[in-house]
Formats: structure tokens, C-alpha cells, sequence
């Protein structure tokens, strides 16, 4: 059976057909990714070096809050209208709700329910007490946060910070994404 030829009029319109859905791929496919960044994901920048040697100046992070409930360890992104409200901080969750933190500052140790945690992330020692009156009590619906780079943070020993609302929390840090040469999980 031989094949019917097409006429010029058939071909146009054939690759208009084409065209056309091309187009709409590529259009449903931004959707579902703006969506997905709306919903889902945001890219988030780290400012400053409160959480060196876990994150540098510059990074780009993948942030989410879905199903999200903060427990230590995780490094989260929030707000605080009272020390600035323009401005995103990054620290990591040390203890929610419930918990006693207390730090001696002489040994640099953390202590969260009279036990010290282990934090092979950070910097160094911490021996800055800013307005820390230990031990704390974290409120209901609260976590206690701290730079990875301790010496260098302002984070809930600073009254301007203190406790941080859970509602305040934008999400939790998954992993740098950019450099990509410094692309990683966050632990």
C-alpha cells in the first residue's frame, strides 16, 4: 500500500500541530515547577557566617516547609520582628518545646535536659553568653536555636531573638544547591 503524499497545506498545518504542542509542554512544565518552588521548595541565600563551617556566605539553600515539624539538630530559616524583620536568619534547632537548655560557658558545653549534645558541627566552642540565663525552659510552640559558629552568632542566647515561635519558622534547610561545587545534604 503506498503512502499518501501531503499537500503543502497539510504539511504547514501539521507542523503548526507540532508547534503548538511543544509550546504547551513547555508551558506546563514551568507551571509545575512554579508551582512545586511555591508550594514545595524555595531557594534560599545564607548571609553571614553564623553557621560556618555548615554553611558559607554566598550559599544558595533548598528550603522547604511541608509536613514540617522542627526537631534539634535541623537547621532552619525564620523571621523575628524583633531583631529583623527584614532579614531571614539560619540557625539550627538545639531543643523544642519542653527542653532545658543550659550552657557552661567555662567548658563550652550545651546541655540539653542535663545532658551535653554532641555537635561535631560546629566551629568551635561556645563561650559567648550574651543575655543566656540558664538553665531555660523552652515555651510551648517554641525552639531554642543557635549558630553553627557559635562565637559568631546572634541567635536565642540574644534577648532580641530569644525563643523562636514555631509560626515564625519559613522552613527547613535540606542542602546547599549552589556553588555547585559545594553542593551537599544539610546534617
Amino acid at each position: 500500500m503506498a503512502k499518501k503524499k501531503m499537500t503543502k497545506a497539510e504539511r504547514a498545518l501539521a507542523e503548526q500541530k507540532e508547534s503548538y504542542d511543544w509550546i504547551q509542554s513547555i508551558i506546563s512544565a514551568l507551571i509545575i515547577c512554579i508551582m512545586l518552588f511555591l508550594f514545595l521548595f524555595r531557594i534560599m541565600d545564607v548571609s553571614g557566617s553564623s553557621m560556618v563551617p555548615t554553611l558559607e556566605d554566598g550559599n544558595k539553600m533548598l528550603v522547604s516547609n511541608l509536613f514540617y515539624k522542627p526537631k534539634p539538630g535541623d537547621v532552619v530559616i525564620f523571621k523575628t520582628d524583633d531583631y529583623d524583620p527584614d532579614k531571614a536568619l539560619v540557625k539550627r534547632v538545639i531543643a523544642t518545646e519542653g527542653m532545658v537548655v543550659n550552657i557552661d560557658f567555662d567548658e563550652g558545653v550545651v546541655y540539653v535536659n542535663d545532658q551535653p549534645i554532641q555537635e561535631d558541627y560546629i566551629a568551635e566552642i561556645t563561650r559567648i553568653k550574651e543575655d543566656f540565663m540558664g538553665p531555660w525552659t523552652v515555651p510551648k510552640g517554641c525552639v531554642f536555636v543557635m549558630g553553627d559558629n557559635r562565637n559568631k552568632s546572634t541567635d536565642s542566647r540574644d534577648k532580641r531573638i530569644g525563643n523562636v515561635d514555631e509560626r515564625e519558622i519559613i522552613g527547613r534547610a535540606y542542602a546547599v544547591i549552589y556553588p555547585l561545587s559545594e553542593w551537599k545534604w544539610i546534617k
